[in-house]
């Protein structure tokens, strides 16, 4: 476990080179270094990249794949955070209805209001943070503190908002708003682009480091808040904390690409068996392989057929089966790096 970090460190340039290169417009690898090194002045000495090559590049593949690692990494946290706090190992990003609100009010703009993408971002955004504010003022009404009154308030918060939106589609016109409402809600990365980057990358990167430089609260908030409290935790306020910061990175993640199914759940169960239940290596750890399986996946998406797939068609093809390989496993044994939830 030790060679891990390295064995990543290697890894992941490796695979973010050859993500560069793939596409329904290949690159070859010697041109992706011209490219890359076109800033120092190399490609004007060396390699002369056609404008065309030079647009798709820069302007296309490189913000996809920034805005897909971080978006990955962001999520995944998130995932980490949640299944640490609930002390359930099926929690994840969603489970205050997050994405169920942001679908809502994506939705709800593309049929009444504007098909601008500012404007469906701006409310996806907003309506996903007001799903989770929901949540906690539902629970707040109950005399039970516990976590899983949070939980839920999450999945009731959440059906009324998924139910609303399977009513704005079915009053959408099925040729034109419906589809562009199912595009979103099951996610993708082909409108990523530098405005994305720059208004979805700083969020997600400072809630990554805000759950980082905490992390080692998770370890004593997983024990239960009595254990948690005499060891001096202000439980609520931290779980708040906690809340707060992964629901606006999975609102932030949400509006810039849509849902992106099981990432949350199933990453956090790798990079606990790689990296172990010791959350100040824990969340890195998941965040890096968050990072690294979004990237793949979504390099999937959009070279394995002409027409691009949906990105949470991809990560359920793959998440499904392992979630299952995970039940099989745990049956026959414990995982000596599952937490004790």
């Amino acid at each position: 476990m030790k060679k891990t970090p390295v064995i990543f460190g290697l890894v992941f340039p490796v695979i973010l080179f050859i993500c560069l290169c793939t596409g329904r417009y290949p690159i070859d690898p010697g041109q992706v270094a011209g490219l890359l090194l076109a800033p120092l002045g190399v490609e004007n000495r060396f390699f002369s990249a056609p404008p065309d090559m030079m647009m798709v590049f820069w302007n296309v593949r490189v913000p996809r794949i920034i805005l897909s690692v971080f978006v990955g990494a962001g999520i995944s946290t998130a995932g980490a955070v949640f299944q640490a706090l609930f002390r359930n190992p099926l929690a994840a990003p969603d489970i205050l209805g997050v994405t169920q609100g942001a679908g809502f009010g994506a939705a709800l703009v593309i049929l009444f209001l504007s098909p601008l993408a500012l404007v469906i971002q701006t409310s996806a955004f907003g309506f996903g943070i007001l799903a989770v504010a929901l949540a906690y003022i539902l629970a707040s009404l109950s005399r039970d503190s516990s976590p899983s009154v949070l939980v839920i308030s999450g999945i009731v918060i959440s059906a009324v908002f998924q139910a609303g939106l399977s009513f704005i589609m079915y009053m959408a016109n099925p040729y034109d708003q419906l589809i562009q409402i199912i595009f979103w809600t099951m996610g993708s990365f082909n409108t990523a682009s530098w405005v994305k980057v720059r208004a979805a990358v700083p969020l997600l990167f400072s809630g990554i480091l805000l759950i980082t430089a905490f992390s080692w609260r998770l370890n004593l908030m997983t024990q239960g808040e009595e254990d948690a409290r005499s060891m001096g935790i202000h439980v609520a306020r931290w779980r708040i904390f906690y809340v707060l910061v992964s629901t606006l990175m999975v609102a932030c993640s949400v509006t810039a690409v849509g849902n992106v199914a099981w990432i949350g759940l199933i990453v956090p169960h790798i990079a606990r068996y790689l990296a172990g239940s010791e959350h100040r290596r824990l969340i890195p750890m998941t965040a890096i392989l968050g990072g690294l399986f979004l990237m793949i996946m979504d390099t999937v998406a959009r070279s394995l057929m002409l027409s691009e797939i949906p990105i949470s068609i991809v990560t359920s093809i793959f998440g499904a089966p392992f979630l299952g390989y995970l039940v099989v496993s745990a049956g026959k044994a414990r995982f000596s790096h599952e937490p004790q939830y």
